[in-house]
């Protein structure tokens, strides 16, 4: 007779590592979230399922995913329709990451937050080299069009910024090897 114990799925250390880091990733964004909430770029949509509030979007079903969209610059929702956006480890896989800010900034109350996270181009190419047989979202590709081994934190502060956001607050995590960014959307003066 089987029992629990070997039922189990057994997984890698790798498996571990990449799981683990991602764990802190959504908990250190998860904390700063308020209202409802859009997570582009979502992937397994972990952070919404564990929220309660909103809405995943991808352009791939990861298989949690609530919505899957053509391009994330274009979204079905009515302007100021959230609290709070999220782009976790995921612009730098969108293309059209200038485009998607604007929609960001369209679709996110006046009130609101836009919080995303990054890790610099040379970690995230090595980073990627390292975890390349355990990560899901690398099986069988490599970098499209447009994609980026990360962005850096200036560069990640400019980019937000040039879409009608103020960085309020940046912050390292993982062991100061990944960057969190808070903005809201800048007033008209």
């Amino acid at each position: 007779m089987a029992t629990a114990a070997d039922t189990r799925v057994t997984r890698s250390p790798g498996e571990r590592i990449v799981d683990t880091l991602a764990r802190r990733r959504y908990d250190a964004v998860r904390r700063h979230v308020r209202g409802r909430l859009l997570d582009v770029g979502c992937g397994d949509n972990r952070v919404v399922r564990a929220y309660g509030n909103g809405i995943g979007v991808d352009i791939h079903q990861w298989g949690n995913v609530d919505l899957v969209v053509d391009d994330a610059a274009h979204l079905p929702f009515e302007a100021g329709s959230f609290d709070t956006v999220t782009f976790i480890a995921a612009l730098n896989h969108i293309a059209n990451r200038e485009n998607v800010l604007e929609e960001a900034r369209r679709v996110i109350r006046e009130d609101g937050r836009l919080i995303a996270t990054m890790i610099t181009p040379r970690l995230s190419a090595l980073w990627h080299a390292v975890i390349r047989p355990w990560d899901p979202d690398q099986c069988g590709r490599d970098l499209h069009e447009g994609e980026v081994w990360g962005i850096s934190s200036e560069e990640m502060r400019r980019m937000i910024e040039r879409h009608g956001f103020d960085v309020v607050r940046h912050e390292r995590f993982v062991l100061g090897l990944n960057n969190l960014f808070i903005a809201v959307p800048r007033r008209a003066r």
